[in-house]
């Protein structure tokens, strides 16, 4: 039998593996809930302990490796020194979630509850400043606080504006990959994801700069968004400063972490609704593309990783883009979305890229269906991408708040008789 890591890099280069491989946890788009996941470990017959928040944005918890021993997962995620919010998850402290849960959380965490029994996180633990995020009352995640100043056209520079946001690694920050990339690498046998995410061209969820006190230049999602028409200089002026970054990060990465991992997380923006593209196929070959490769011609020259791209929704139309600019697997394959049929993407795409995703949909099935339509799904999500390969198993996004722990069991029952039966 393969080890975890043969197994996962088999699939990623679209080789039959001995079983599908399968991840819960790896990445900050492949997660799960930590009140979920409380409920999981309960469900498993684990010991007893409190799940560590260690992704506060979206409240994901820490899928540790009795949880991966106990689903069969193969692969962990090297993760940065510091979390969305920009502290550090060290220092854990009790936090107690707005279900009841306890949990813990890094003790940079600064949140107050506010008159409309919201939690309010403030940035970089100053009370003084403006919050930067809200969970709302009976929320699963924290959203976002546009803080955007009055945009004066003159005064827009891209690099200043993004300056404090996108920097260069610290040798704390290095010394952290490195540690723990050896540790992961020598002490166990899963399969490693690089969580880089350095390249987060108008990435919303990031653009807000929630660890930041003050956020610079135009941030308001409609705003940016319109700003490719308005402003199209300042656009490429901002992507390009985050591209050279980037660039230079890579190379420090590289460093650290050498080819102790198999894949590396390059972007995580959402180019996709539930119906289509939030931009046309033109835009996004003139605003994106070119950065894209320049960044995975990079890494493929340079490395033996994988480039992993997240987008949400329908993005049918430029998918041969995002292959032409050398993305090797997509997540977190939305297939409920328009256009986005499970078959035809196998079928049109199997050969050139890996679906890491799709096994299951998080809006309906998974969270509002019967076990045993969980189970039917599951079984021929698993029957349509894992033919030759290039198919890491993962629900389509994060496993959300309330999800049923009988369909979460039905899910991975699915995939160990399938892969007993089929493999």
């Amino acid at each position: 039998m393969a080890s975890p890591r043969d197994r996962f890099i088999a699939a990623i280069n679209h080789k039959q593996p001995d079983k599908v491989p399968a991840d819960m946890g790896s990445t900050p788009v492949s997660g799960i809930a930590a009140s979920t996941l409380n409920k999981l470990r309960k469900a498993l017959g684990l010991e007893e302990k409190l799940v560590k928040v260690h992704e506060p944005f979206q409240i994901l918890g820490e899928v540790e490796e009795d949880v991966m021993d106990a689903l069969k997962l193969d692969i962990i995620g090297l993760w940065g020194r510091n979390n969305f919010f920009g502290f550090q998850n060290k220092d854990w402290k009790p936090w107690k979630l707005q279900d009841g849960t306890d949990v813990l959380i890094g003790g940079g965490f600064t949140a107050i509850k506010g008159k409309d029994d919201g939690i309010y996180y403030y940035p970089k633990g100053d009370l003084t400043a403006k919050p930067s995020a809200k969970l709302p009352k009976g929320g699963y995640y924290f959203d976002n606080i546009v803080r955007q100043e009055p945009i004066e056209k003159n005064k827009l520079n891209g690099k200043k504006d993004f300056s404090e946001q996108f920097t260069l690694f610290s040798e704390e920050d290095l010394k952290f990959l490195e540690e723990t990339a050896d540790d992961l690498y020598r002490n166990t046998e899963y399969g490693i994801t690089g969580n880089f995410f350095g390249v987060a061209l108008g990435d919303l969820g990031i653009w807000t700069a929630a660890g930041l006190k003050k956020t610079p230049g135009i941030r308001k999602p409609d705003d940016w968004y319109m700003a490719h028409i308005l402003y199209p200089d300042y656009v490429k002026e901002v992507y390009e400063y985050i591209t050279e970054i980037a660039l230079a990060n890579l190379k420090l990465y590289k460093q650290a972490v050498a080819d102790k991992i198999q894949v590396i997380t390059v972007c995580g923006t959402d180019f996709g609704t539930q119906r289509g593209e939030f931009i046309s196929p033109d835009m996004f070959r003139e605003f994106y593309k070119p950065y894209f490769k320049k960044v995975n011609d990079w890494i493929h020259k340079n490395t033996s990783w994988k480039t992993f791209y997240h987008s949400c929704g329908s993005i049918l139309n430029i998918i041969d883009d995002l292959i032409e600019s050398g993305m090797d697997i997509l997540n977190p394959v939305q297939c409920s979305a328009k256009g986005m049929d499970p078959m035809m993407l196998k079928e049109k795409y199997g050969n050139k890229v890996t679906f890491w995703g799709g096994a299951i949909d998080t809006q309906k099935t998974l969270p509002f269906g019967t076990a045993q339509e969980v189970k039917k799904e599951t079984m021929e999500r698993l029957e349509i991408f894992s033919k030759n390969g290039g198919f890491i198993f993962n629900a389509t996004h994060n496993i959300q708040q309330n999800t049923p722990v009988e369909n979460i069991l039905a899910y991975f029952s699915a995939l160990h008789e399938f892969n007993s039966k089929h493999i």
